[in-house]
């Protein structure tokens, strides 16, 4: 494959209500520690270089803060939209409220990007806090598959290999698209020049009859 037809970077971006782990789950997928306490007010892009299925990407994460999806917070959270490829939306098992915002944080995705499709996982966190649950793994499953997303229940504080294996998924789905969008784009090419010589033999056709 040629390195045109090969993605090379990608833009994530990472979704949520506060305190679901959304910093803590960047950090941990760049450096595999576990930073519990963060207080932060503003956005924070990460850049790490990975290798997933032997393809190394050079990744530009987008740590959001949390906004809500309506009123003048929501133009700031729909340029962080525009901006990304992929979307890893992320809630809390613990926190009701938080698994309630996903579904409009991703009609948000879909009315911002104007299309059906856009690379987005979703993230439950905290599985490890069985005592505090509050969302069912059942009920994550049920909304990731109307929502029709990749679905990874994790514990950030435990380990990273699921939270890898989340990342990797997205990754993988922003590659597809980027390829969908390649193959589109060709055939849009090959339209344009199928006309274009068709346009020349009427032309030449006429000119003939003349």
């Amino acid at each position: 494959m040629s390195e045109k037809n090969t993605m090379s970077r990608a833009k994530l971006v990472v979704l949520g209500r506060d305190n679901c782990g959304k910093t803590a789950l960047c950090v941990r997928f760049i450096t595999k520690r576990f930073i519990g306490e963060y207080d932060h007010k503003k956005e924070v892009t990460y850049r790490c270089r990975k290798t997933v299925d032997k393809e190394t990407i050079d990744l530009e994460i987008l740590d959001t803060v949390n906004k809500e999806c309506m009123g003048p917070a929501s133009t700031s959270l729909e340029s962080s939209i525009k901006w990304g490829d992929g979307f890893l939306i992320m809630y809390s098992v613990t926190d009701r409220s938080s698994f309630e915002a996903v579904s409009r944080l991703k009609r948000l995705i879909d009315h911002v990007k104007q299309t059906l499709g856009i690379p987005t996982v979703i993230v439950a966190n905290k599985s490890d806090m069985e005592n505090g649950r509050a969302v069912r793994t059942e009920e994550g499953q049920a909304l990731a598959r109307d929502l029709r997303c990749s679905f990874f229940e994790v514990s950030v504080a435990e380990g990273s290999s699921a939270v890898e294996a989340a990342f990797g998924q997205l990754i993988r789905e922003v590659r597809l698209e980027f390829q969908r969008h390649l193959l589109a784009m060709d055939k849009r090419s090959r339209v344009l020049q199928m006309r274009h010589v068709l346009k020349n033999k009427l032309t030449r056709s006429k000119t003939m009859q003349w």
